[in-house]
């Protein structure tokens, strides 16, 4: 931490000769200094990840809670969708894949639910930047949201809602008959490719989150965020996140610097993690995707359920660490 703080300081006062009394110096310190560390620890978490779960296919996943009992096919839905690196667009192929396999449609969600917003290198990148209390708190709700909002969406039926194209989709036979190169090398390069792909996919959210966090950061007046999202007034700043959520695309990685700075202004961690969570879980994009899937019955009750649900994980939060 202190490197890289030590790192922003350098740019932005030495190299460009800003003052840390200016908001413009203030915000290009944080900027530097998130970049630096946020894809330190992305490339690190990645490369272990990726190395532990170098053969850990799609086509596994759904094929691992295939028959199991509901309840337990639900958790391991859960599980694996918090340690496999989908975002919330990326899950939604996924998502037919278990249609196809016929894997009710409760534990169908519960994993569209937990893969965007429970992730294993947003979890270790909360740890390190905010400390391990918030980022169990973020775990502990996103599975029980996850867990629940299965339970509901299942009550409702929703297979009924399912479009009638996808119960005929054949998806890939899968990786069954590839062999794997199972040694050491062969685990690192896969590890690299996936430290590569991931990147790819990831580094402009992450920069634009860094982006937003930092201006946050250096240009919202303490004086504003006290009165705004802190004061007695602020019940609202909790639905008022979720719904600034929805039109944003990122993940939870994506979206980390933004919650940083929010914090760091004294922002409460229940509007901050409502925010996160709804990024995450509850993006336009996946949306928008999500209905070539399923009819509008089912993707209005699955934003409701969710919507209802961080909210009412922020206001709880807010209530416990007031």
């Amino acid at each position: 931490m202190k490197l890289f703080e030590a790192l922003g300081d350098l740019v932005a006062y030495d190299l460009l000769g800003l003052s840390p009394d200016e908001r413009l110096g203030t915000a290009v310190q944080f900027f530097v200094m998130d970049v630096a560390q946020i894809f330190f620890l992305l490339a690190l978490v990645i490369y272990l990840m990726g190395w532990l779960r170098a053969f850990v296919a799609p086509e596994k996943v759904r094929e691992f809670v295939r028959g199991k009992p509901q309840w337990l096919a639900r958790s391991l839905a859960i599980m694996l969708g918090a340690v496999t690196p989908f975002c919330s667009c990326s899950s939604v192929p996924l998502f037919i894949g278990f249609v196809e396999a016929r894997i009710p449609m409760g534990v169908t969600f519960s994993f569209l639910i937990a893969s965007p917003m429970i992730n294993e290198i947003a979890l270790v990148m909360l740890i390190y930047l905010v400390g391990w209390e918030i980022a169990l708190m973020y775990l502990l709700a996103g599975l029980v949201v996850a867990y629940v909002g299965g339970v509901i969406m299942e009550k409702l039926k929703t297979e009924r809602w399912v479009e009638s194209y996808v119960w005929d989709i054949k998806m890939a036979a899968g990786q069954a008959g590839i062999k794997v190169d199972k040694s050491f090398s062969g685990r690192h390069h896969t590890a690299v490719a996936e430290v590569k792909e991931i990147f790819r996919r990831l580094w402009k959210w992450v920069l634009a989150g860094i982006a937003i966090g930092a201006l946050f950061h250096g240009y919202v007046p303490q004086e504003w965020v006290e009165k705004h999202l802190v004061g007695d007034q602020a019940w609202w700043s909790v639905p008022a996140a979720v719904l600034m959520g929805v039109p944003l695309y990122s993940n939870a990685v994506g979206v980390i610097p933004v919650i940083e700075a929010m914090l760091l202004k004294g922002v409460p961690i229940g509007t901050a993690l409502a925010l996160m969570m709804s990024i995450a879980a509850l993006s336009l994009p996946e949306l928008i995707i999500l209905r070539k899937v399923i009819k509008w019955p089912a993707l209005i009750w699955f934003v409701v359920i969710l919507a209802v649900a961080f909210m009412l994980v922020g206001w709880l939060f807010n209530f416990l660490f007031a």
